[in-house]
């Protein structure tokens, strides 16, 4: 009789082809919506989707929301309508890689592209010179934190999302602005119908994650960048995050970047609260913003 582990791997080899050949599954009627209200701009021949909304009127206030790992701008669906609501315009994109944006590879994925992405989107919509509040999570907080390093010209900051938690603020982009950040983060769709296939392949995955080593190696720069900036900062966050747990998350927080001032949802939110809490997210995120 054949050892168990090759029989295991005979059975295996077979589902994996099938796995790997089965379509993606179809859009839902909300994404189909989400997608069909937006639009796209090209970098570099990548197609990298946005929304862009026309709100309250009177106002000349613009927000960018940038996403978080592994997710899209859908993350923000939430929160979006209370955020026209508030500003003449609000913004969002898919970073190269995710959402309905492009997936190109084999591909170097960089947080210095990302932001590179962002500032590109600022400037294809003939923002480049206006001032614009950030809204950012996760993987978009550290695109904000480089951001903020390369940026000579930033300007008063009113919301963003930096570190591992929701911080926000306002800068102004101007042409020699080399990079962007800010994000939020929800459960969408990985994979584009444009292009390429989901995200199934190691290779690819490997390549996305690299943004964790880019962490590490460049800790100094974007932790440096927040603690230099005179960008006022803002910290939204919900106490069961099992990514930042409570206590010693905020305290350490609070003891790098004592000049950020911090809203604390409720003890039941968690990594996600714009989507867990959007009433009491979006109220903290507005009392910061209209505090200037």
């Amino acid at each position: 009789m054949k050892e168990w582990w090759v029989q295991v791997g005979l059975l295996s080899v077979p589902l994996l082809a099938v796995y790997l050949h089965i379509p993606p599954p179809k859009l839902s009627p909300a994404l189909l919506s989400w997608r069909s209200s937006g639009g796209y701009f090209t970098y570099k021949d990548q197609n990298i989707f946005y929304r862009d909304t026309t709100g309250a009127v009177g106002s000349s206030d613009i927000v960018v929301l940038l996403h978080g790992f592994p997710t899209s701008s859908y993350d923000w669906y939430k929160i979006w309508e209370g955020l026209t609501q508030r500003f003449h315009r609000v913004i969002a994109l898919d970073f190269v890689g995710f959402g309905f944006s492009d997936k190109p590879r084999p591909h170097r994925y960089s947080i210095f592209e990302q932001a590179s992405i962002v500032e590109g989107l600022v400037r294809h919509l003939g923002l480049h010179h206006q001032r614009i509040n950030l809204l950012s999570h996760d993987y978009g907080d550290t695109v904000a934190q480089e951001l903020l390093h390369s940026s000579g010209m930033v300007s008063r900051s009113i919301s963003c999302r930096c570190c591992p938690k929701v911080v926000c603020g306002r800068c102004r982009f101007h042409p020699g602005l080399a990079q962007a950040y800010t994000a939020l983060r929800a459960i969408s769709r990985l994979c584009s119908p444009r292009r390429h296939r989901p995200l199934r392949n190691n290779g690819f995955l490997f390549s996305i994650l690299q943004y964790i080593n880019q962490r590490k190696k460049h800790r100094d720069r974007w932790v440096g960048a927040l603690m230099s900036t005179s960008i006022p900062l803002h910290l939204i966050y919900g106490p069961l995050d099992p990514v930042n747990p409570h206590p010693e998350f905020l305290q350490l927080y609070k003891k790098v970047l004592p000049m950020s001032t911090v809203s604390v949802l409720d003890d039941h939110i968690s990594h996600y609260p714009q989507l867990e809490d959007p009433t009491g997210f979006l109220n903290a995120y507005l009392n910061f913003i209209n505090s200037f």
